[in-house]
């Protein structure tokens, strides 16, 4: 008999020792739910520091690609180089003119745009919407650049968190105005809408952006992919 009560203080005794971790851990379980963790963040916030990352680092690595444009149309393919914000781009510029896909390295400084072009070995001044491309240098103008789709883009919702290597990434899905688009891309149709899907680091950079739209009047969509990397990246840019 007394086995059985000391055994039955003892229960009585677990209780309030139990009772106040485990209390502790539904009010935690209960205030991360109310946060929602990182994707319960708030979207505009989010994206907003996005675009400060980009305004601020002195210069990144840029890959503006697509798989194919719609038969017929002339444009970009490919625009892969180091943008500073001097404004410059020094890179390598891959387009398609009257079906002939061409390779044609660029330099950008501040408004005036340098290639070289085929079957020649020297830069010369162009005019880079002759060739369907804007002004490389343009990508990481601070007002109507990259930069601007961040805090331009309306609907937004959150994606999933996914591992890549180190990186966690995060996305974000919306809809940006053609208008904004049309600002950085000048072929692009202004009066359109674009669905777009930004992938942010776990640094709270862009990583990448991905539109689909019609970037060639009534041809048909196209979807382009704007890959940034390499942050801080610091270059003096020169014209030819």
């Amino acid at each position: 008999m007394t086995t059985y009560v000391t055994r039955a203080r003892g229960r009585r005794g677990l209780v309030p020792a139990l009772a106040v971790p485990l209390a502790l851990l539904l009010t935690t379980t209960a205030c991360s739910g109310d946060s929602g963790g990182e994707s319960g963040d708030d979207p505009a916030a989010q994206l907003a520091e996005a675009k400060a990352a980009l305004d601020e680092t002195p210069g990144v690595t840029l890959s503006l690609t697509t798989d194919e444009l719609p038969k017929g149309v002339d444009g970009v393919l490919s625009a892969t180089g180091i943008g500073t914000h001097a404004p410059a781009f020094e890179g390598d510029i891959k387009v398609v003119v009257n079906s002939i896909t061409v390779d044609v390295p660029v330099v950008a400084v501040e408004g005036d745009v340098y290639a070289t072009l085929p079957f020649t070995n020297q830069f010369v001044p162009i005019d880079a919407e002759d060739y369907g491309a804007p002004d490389p240098a343009d990508l990481l103008a601070t007002d109507g650049g990259v930069s601007s789709w961040l805090t331009e883009v309306t609907d937004v919702t959150v994606g999933d968190e996914v591992r890549d290597g180190d990186q966690v990434l995060t996305s974000y899905a919306g809809t940006l105005p053609g208008s904004a688009v049309d600002s950085v891309i000048p072929s692009a149709d202004e009066k359109a809408d674009f669905p777009v899907t930004f992938t942010i680091d776990d640094d709270g950079r862009l990583a990448a952006a991905d539109l689909t739209g019609p970037f060639y009047g009534s041809e048909g969509d196209v979807d382009y992919r704007l890959e940034i990397s390499d942050y801080g990246t610091e270059k003096d840019i020169q014209a030819p």
